[in-house]
């Protein structure tokens, strides 16, 4: 006994939707193979790039008797300029032992507009160089600004000097790895995003079902052949 024709079309679109879900699921494969690059990078990164340490030297603008309070706070932010300039660097190169170029690329200064207070941060890669670099440069500055002090009416005060750090400053290798990952995971999401999608046309546009009546199209003839076959049969 052989099947009907009404029932062949059913299994055929079982196949195709089954084929179609299979496919989509296969598309999904970059975003974990990304996040597990982002977290080989990562933990790559964490275990092979140089530590870096950080020490900070502070000074304070301190104002003289006859000088108003709120020039301090000025000079403080003037002073916090001038900390990384050539003729500061120049003078503190003696006392870090290095040259001015990587002197500049390893100091940096931040100042409050609240507060006069400076902080010279070093960094290197050793922590009892990182504090002599802020200390170096913190003492230069003492020695630029205090020499104008009696024209300007503020002088510069250490605050508190730096001392070598206990543990690094750069991120550890767990760290990195989980920002590589999440930084992969984005980066995948971004990409499935963005690709262009196939559509299955036996999933979007399913034929019908079993047993149901197929409805046929019938589309006119020209006029012309129309004609003929009337006169023909005349």
């Amino acid at each position: 006994m052989t099947d009907s024709p009404e029932q062949e079309p059913a299994p055929h679109r079982r196949k195709g939707r089954v084929r179609a879900r299979f496919a989509r699921l296969l598309r999904w494969w970059t975003l974990p193979v990304w996040v597990l690059v982002g977290a080989v990078g990562g933990a790559a990164y964490g275990l092979l790039a140089p530590r870096q340490y950080t020490a900070t030297s502070y000074a304070i603008a301190v104002p003289a008797k006859d000088a108003q309070p709120g020039a301090a706070l000025g000079f403080a932010q003037a002073y916090g300029r001038i900390a990384t300039s050539d003729s500061t660097l120049a003078y503190a190169r003696v006392a870090a032992a290095m040259p001015v170029r990587k002197l500049r690329s390893q100091v940096r200064t931040e100042t409050s507009p609240d507060s006069p207070m400076i902080a010279i941060t070093g960094t290197s890669n050793r922590p009892g160089e990182a504090a002599d670099i802020a200390n170096a440069v913190a003492d230069a500055l003492f020695v630029s600004s205090n020499q104008v002090a009696k024209n300007t009416g503020v002088r510069l005060l250490s605050f508190s000097q730096a001392i070598p750090p206990a543990s690094p400053t750069s991120p550890s290798a767990r760290v990195a790895t989980a920002v590589g990952g999440c930084t992969g995971g984005l980066l995948g999401g971004l990409v499935l995003l963005v690709r262009p999608r196939r559509t299955d046309r036996s999933d979007s546009a399913p034929g019908p079902e079993a047993g149901q009546p197929v409805a046929a199209t019938v589309v006119p003839a020209p006029a012309g052949e129309a004609t003929g076959k009337q006169r023909g049969r005349v």
